[in-house]
């Protein structure tokens, strides 16, 4: 398998010239398990670690290496290598660590197009799908919207949902696919381009896996069948897996996500409810908060009818995530300077003291 095979291209090219790492190999990360990864190069697979520098001059996660990096490393000959630094990424899917203050997990890194998948029966829903895009738009990846599952719904609750969607999102490409007739899967495979990364994002049961096989044309993940009291497939998949399909495209297959917290730092919001800010630039005060000012012309158009009453309030709720996170990670940078302050002086202290 070549560098090319993997995605390497003039861009990740001209970063490897930029960054001055000529002298070490190349690779992708194409798989991560809590600080140990598996890197691809033109050699082969292997297992990895970070340099000691590397990981005692992280400050955060986005420090450390994720599924899609390229990386510099050294390999040995007993499959093992040695990561010692990430090239720039060009694309960061990221949300709120789940259970920690200010955290970000990074989903995956590099991606060019995102597909959104929700199964039309009970998992499909409007404002989680408004979560997914928002992540994808404040991460400069493309999204497409695939509904899966359209097989346990009949014609008319399909054309609800779509009608939902065509009502609260805008220029977004929508594939509805069915697994038992494979109908959509042309659709899906005219977005598939050699060399390109595509990110699978949804809810545990979904059908992510199942795309997955099929799409590559053999069984890559584990599936479970249909739980009859839920409706709904077991999920299988436990870390992210990064698969090179048979027409070059390239696949990276996630864990379902039940929590998908906004850590919005660009312009995802405002992508995502590009009305709301448009309209926002009507309101009599600069600082509206679209909630209960007089002369807000975000509220008028609500009252009008001329923006979804639920997507509104999506926005609000999102928004205010943004703000509260946004928040946090100020605190936890205060409280990591104040510790990191505590410890100088104390090492003054202690070598005043040997002294």
């Amino acid at each position: 398998m070549t560098l090319e095979d993997l995605g390497y291209n003039e861009r990740v090219e001209k970063l490897r010239a930029d960054e001055s790492i000529k002298d070490f190999e190349i690779g992708r990360v194409i798989a991560e398990h809590k600080e140990r990864y598996a890197v691809k190069t033109d050699k082969g697979e292997y297992d990895a670690e970070i340099t000691g520098n590397m990981r005692f001059n992280a400050n955060d996660r986005e420090d450390f290496p994720a599924v899609g990096d390229w990386v510099a490393v050294t390999t040995y000959d007993s499959d093992f290598a040695v990561i010692h630094k990430i090239l720039p990424r060009y694309s960061i899917i990221k949300r709120q660590a789940v259970g920690q203050f200010g955290g970000i997990q990074i989903i995956a890194t590099n991606i060019d197009y995102a597909f959104l998948i929700q199964a039309v029966d009970r998992d499909f829903n409007i404002n989680r799908l408004e979560r997914y895009l928002t992540i994808c738009n404040n991460s400069n990846v493309k999204p497409v919207i695939v509904l899966s599952k359209i097989d346990l719904t009949d014609e008319n609750g399909l054309n609800e949902i779509m009608e939902l969607i065509n009502t609260r999102i805008k220029n977004v490409p929508v594939i509805a696919l069915s697994n038992e007739t494979q109908n959509g899967y042309d659709a899906i495979n005219k977005f598939i381009e050699r060399g390109k990364t595509y990110c699978l994002l949804g809810s545990s049961g979904v059908g992510k896996s199942t795309l997955l096989n099929n799409l590559s044309g053999k069984s890559v993940m584990k599936t479970d069948v249909i739980s009859e009291s839920t409706n709904r497939g077991k999920h299988i998949t436990t870390h992210r897996e990064f698969i090179v399909l048979e027409n070059g495209g390239i696949l990276i297959d996630n864990p379902g996500m039940r929590e998908v917290g906004i850590a919005d730092s660009a312009n995802g919001l405002e992508i995502t409810f590009d009305i709301i800010y448009n309209l926002s630039e009507k309101c009599r005060f600069k600082d509206c908060t679209h909630k209960q000012e007089k002369g807000c012309a975000v509220l008028e158009a609500v009252e009008k009818g001329e923006l979804d009453k639920d997507s509104y309030e999506n926005y609000l709720k999102m928004e205010k995530e943004k703000t509260y996170f946004e928040s946090t990670v100020s605190e936890r940078r205060n409280k990591d300077k104040g510790f990191g302050k505590m410890m100088k002086n104390y090492k003054k202290m202690k070598k005043k003291n040997d002294i």
